[in-house]
């Protein structure tokens, strides 16, 4: 039995699994709160600390474990472990070796994984897109991310870095995404960038229900608040709905034409909202999307829920060192 462990770091929370690399199942997870107020350092000691708690959940020793895959929320030097930028974290992480760092703790390997990647890896292996020669995983939240899995491996690109829809252009004059990119996917699509459809629609005074539902607290409009207003016939927010679904449509219609892949697996918080958001999106790839034939790819939501993230940072150190 060959046991891997695999570590999701959130904003709030650090999940982590034990994953039976011969049956391909998780033996054991536990999730703890991240308390990334603490710092990097305090945070990268609770991974550690939830690595050996795992092993001890399925009676192994962590010398035995063969690998450990971190999927973190951020951009890195994949070769030296070390994190460029991550936005949803507080604390100076540039620069820090996380990667060394942990294995310095741990009596096992390490690897580190872009989250996005690691969710378009359990997807592709035994989730949504599982079978298909090749795979896209886009997940919409608070950004858009993604990664592109062929033959059931990751597509990583220089520097690690493929993957990163979000930051694409869909129009040249939109306003600039978190990078700065004028007309970023990001930026026109994203959780943030529907919120504030619905703060600049209730700000300007027009008829609708969303202000009602936060009591006009503009902060506390979400998407999810949005979507609320649209299910009872709010012409205002389904309209909103409308535009960012749209905008989606043309970023996935962007990467089917440039990647033709067989699956194109969205996942993420934006993916729950359902009709007003999927219709649109489904109404531009088939406006658009005229290279790749209709019936050779298919757009799916994402199957495994919460648990992709730490099952494709397992999977992902269950293939290092595997030609």
């Amino acid at each position: 039995m060959s046991l891997y462990i695999g570590i999701d770091l959130g904003g709030t929370k650090i999940a982590g699994g034990v994953w039976d690399a011969d049956a391909l199942t998780m033996r054991a997870q536990k999730t703890i709160p991240a308390q990334a107020h603490e710092g990097p350092d305090a945070v990268i000691k609770r991974i550690a600390e939830l690595v050996r708690e795992l092993a001890a959940l399925v009676n192994t020793p962590v010398e035995q474990i063969v690998g450990v895959g971190v999927a973190v929320p951020a951009t890195f030097d994949a070769e030296a472990g070390v994190i460029w930028v991550i936005p949803n974290l507080p604390g100076d992480w540039y620069g820090k070796p996380i990667t060394p760092i942990l294995r310095g703790m741990l009596p096992c390997p390490v690897y580190l994984v872009n989250d996005a990647r690691a969710f378009t890896l359990a997807e592709a292996t035994i989730g949504a897109g599982k079978g298909a020669a090749s795979c896209v995983g886009i997940t919409l939240g608070t950004g858009i991310g993604g990664g592109i899995a062929i033959g059931g491996r990751l597509y990583l690109g220089v520097i690690g870095v493929a993957g990163e829809f979000g930051h694409h252009s869909i129009d040249v004059n939109g306003p600039p995404d978190g990078t700065g990119n004028p007309g970023g996917w990001e930026g026109m699509a994203s959780g943030p960038a529907i919120a504030a459809m619905g703060m600049k629609a209730v700000a300007q005074g027009i008829t609708t229900q969303i202000g009602a539902l936060v009591n006009f607290d503009l902060n506390k409009i979400t998407p999810e608040i949005i979507a609320q207003a649209a299910a009872s016939g709010d012409k205002v927010a389904q309209d909103i709905l409308k535009t960012a679904g749209s905008y989606l449509g043309v970023g996935m219609s962007n990467i089917v034409i440039i990647l033709a892949p067989e699956k194109v697996v969205i996942g993420g918080g934006l993916a729950q909202l359902g009709k007003w958001i999927m219709e649109p999106i489904t109404a531009e790839i088939k406006r658009r999307v005229v290279t790749v034939p209709a019936d050779k790819f298919t757009v799916v939501p994402a199957a495994l829920g919460g648990e992709a993230g730490l099952i494709g940072a397992a999977i992902w150190a269950s293939q290092q060192g595997v030609s």
